[in-house]
């Protein structure tokens, strides 16, 4: 049971653009990062489409898919709020009544309020204690598959750090975001050791993963 971040990255370093707001929640330019997963047909699928492409990219996508059995984000990839839920104007996230999830999810939040099930097997759990009981409640629920950190950048950086991932996936768009949120600052003096493990490219894009050291 592995607990893994799985983001979409730019060239230079960004997996979200600069001035997000409520009407371009990943920054300007920051969607151009995902057009490879919109793209796949896999992705289409979870997201209750048809069409879309098959190919390497929707295999990337349908094996990290199969994979995972919950996942944890930040209050700011849930609606992008700060404070008191009830001041939030997207409290309920922003995937509308069947978010693509259709497993638990866990926010960090500093901010209580009680579970939220939505359509289609998603329930956020919003979790005040840090991420070590939202990483304790994700494995719990996760029925022996992996965790899996949806984002954003600011999460993603706090499990590196306290060298709690296990697997770092970054799919490298041919972007250059020239701002925004970096996905490898504030890692401490001691940042974790990485291993290759996988290259998968494609012309839309270029999967890596690597494996980090305990």
């Amino acid at each position: 049971m592995a607990l893994t971040v799985d983001i979409s990255i730019s060239l230079d370093g960004y997996v979200a653009g600069p001035d997000p707001s409520l009407e371009d929640p990943l920054g300007v330019g920051g969607e151009r990062l995902h057009e490879w997963a919109f793209a796949a047909s896999s992705w289409q699928e979870r997201h209750g489409h048809e069409g879309g492409e098959a190919g390497s990219d929707s295999d990337v996508i349908q094996e990290h898919v199969d994979a995972i059995g919950a996942s944890i984000m930040g209050r700011k990839m849930y609606s992008s709020g700060t404070g008191p839920w009830e001041d939030d104007p997207k409290a309920r996230g922003w995937w509308g009544d069947e978010p693509p999830f259709h497993h638990p999810v866990f926010v960090l939040t500093h901010h209580a309020r009680e579970p939220l099930e939505m359509e289609g097997g998603t329930t956020f759990t919003f979790v005040t204690e840090g991420i070590e009981a939202a990483l304790e409640q994700a494995r719990a629920a996760a029925g022996g598959k992996d965790v899996h950190i949806a984002g954003g950048a600011e999460v993603s950086q706090q499990y590196l750090s306290a060298g709690l991932v296990d697997t770092l996936h970054v799919h490298v768009a041919p972007v250059l975001l020239g701002g925004g949120a970096r996905l490898l600052d504030n890692l401490g003096d001691s940042p974790p050791a990485l291993t290759v493990d996988r290259v998968v490219a494609s012309p839309a894009v270029t999967h890596l993963r690597y494996r980090v050291a305990a």
